[in-house]
């Protein structure tokens, strides 16, 4: 899969002035489209843990209440009644968990998310999710499939760029055995469930479908994990050709490329991690691939702006970006390049700096807070953004 040339903005939900499905999701829906936007990008979307986290969603298929604009709507019992026999496969199980109110309140996801598709696609935008890896330790999909989950080892990422001890992020491992002999059927019905809301998906941490970092309980960082196996292709055969991004970023193996190539899925460049570091930096413009999506900043690091105000006065000389706007000389990098698509977080179009970083690896507490306040993407912002669309051939209609 390869989408056709074009852009679009990252901006999770729960960032709009309201965070809510309401009004403000309708305006910055309008604002896309008069800046040639073709894609909103958002965060995952299921109940997110205690610490606000999306990444640790307590339902792989459940959308969040949190999100409702109306969290009160009336609700009949043959909507209840129909969600319950389309969703049969997960939705006792979080009714279960979520308790009294559960079945109500995604009658009522459904109904506001599928009235904001609608309003999008209306108006020439399509909507990209993110399907995380990992589920919640505590949540609905422990509880209901606990034969699908590992003892003695939780999820992590190993040392990295990010973060000098690693990851330890926590959730339940698979037990990838478990998930074969079931025909991958778990994983056959969240990819269904996640293309019923969203048009492409990007897909968390694909690396770990290959091999993943496994960290004993109990550890207190990651750095004394190990790789395991993972099914690589098994279970992509299982689910069927889809819209799919894959998050290739971190330490990548040539075994997590090949996958990635088999499959004709695209990966993601960071234009962050784009200077220095030799000829080969996967994430320098001249070795982007066409099958690619290119990134100005993620949700995982530091903005254009707060990135390039921590350089040295010699390295900011070194990248050549624009002193006064290196954020917007990074967005018409990223519209320029030869990658298929470039999203660029809402944070980066606005110039911000590291007070609106969304979150910081390895860090529990103070993320997935940052709000756009009204009226700060103004006209004259979607008449700059669709002029640099334009001129770099991606402009939606």
């Amino acid at each position: 899969m390869q989408p056709a040339r074009s852009s679009g903005i990252l901006l999770h939900p729960t960032s709009l002035p309201s965070g809510r499905l309401d009004a403000d999701a309708y305006a910055f829906v309008d604002w896309l489209a008069a800046a040639g936007q073709s894609w909103w990008q958002m965060l995952p979307l299921g109940p997110p843990d205690e610490f606000a986290s999306p990444y640790r969603a307590r339902s792989a298929f459940a959308g969040s209440p949190g999100l409702l604009a109306d969290p009160k709507a009336p609700v009949s019992e043959s909507e209840v009644e129909e969600l319950v026999a389309r969703q049969a496969y997960w939705i006792g199980g979080w009714a279960r968990f979520a308790g009294r109110g559960a079945l109500a309140d995604q009658v009522r996801f459904e109904r506001e998310w599928q009235a904001l598709r609608a309003y999008a696609r209306e108006r020439g935008v399509r909507l990209i999710g993110d399907v995380p890896i990992y589920v919640a330790d505590v949540g609905a999909d422990v509880e209901t499939w606990p034969e699908l989950f590992a003892d003695g080892a939780v999820a992590g990422a190993p040392p990295d760029a990010l973060s000098a001890s690693g990851q330890l992020w926590g959730n339940p491992l698979y037990d990838w055995p478990a998930h074969r002999a079931a025909g991958y059927r778990w994983w056959v019905e969240r990819f269904r469930r996640t293309f019923e809301l969203v048009d492409l998906a990007r897909i968390d941490h694909f690396r770990g479908f290959v091999s993943y970092w496994a960290v004993p309980e109990r550890h207190k960082t990651a750095r004394r994990g190990r790789w395991q196996r993972g099914p690589g292709r098994e279970l992509f055969d299982a689910v069927g050709d889809l819209p799919l991004i894959a998050e290739d970023l971190g330490v990548i193996t040539p075994a997590v490329y090949r996958l990635r190539d088999e499959l004709r899925l695209p990966g993601m460049a960071v234009l962050l991690w784009a200077f220095g570091s030799g000829r080969n930096n996967p994430h320098t413009p001249r070795n982007f691939r066409t099958r690619q999506v290119v990134y100005t900043s993620t949700h995982d690091t530091d903005t254009a702006v707060g990135w390039y105000t921590k350089l040295s006065a010699r390295k900011r000389r070194e990248t050549g970006l624009d002193p006064a706007e290196p954020h917007w000389a990074m967005i018409e990098l990223a519209l320029q390049s030869r990658a298929s698509l470039a999203v660029i977080p809402a944070q980066d179009v606005l110039g911000l700096g590291s007070e609106a970083q969304m979150n910081r690896p390895g860090t529990a507490g103070g993320n997935w807070q940052w709000k756009l306040k009204r009226g700060q993407l103004t006209d004259e912002l979607a008449r700059r953004l669709r002029d640099a669309a334009t001129a770099a051939g991606r402009a939606g209609r």
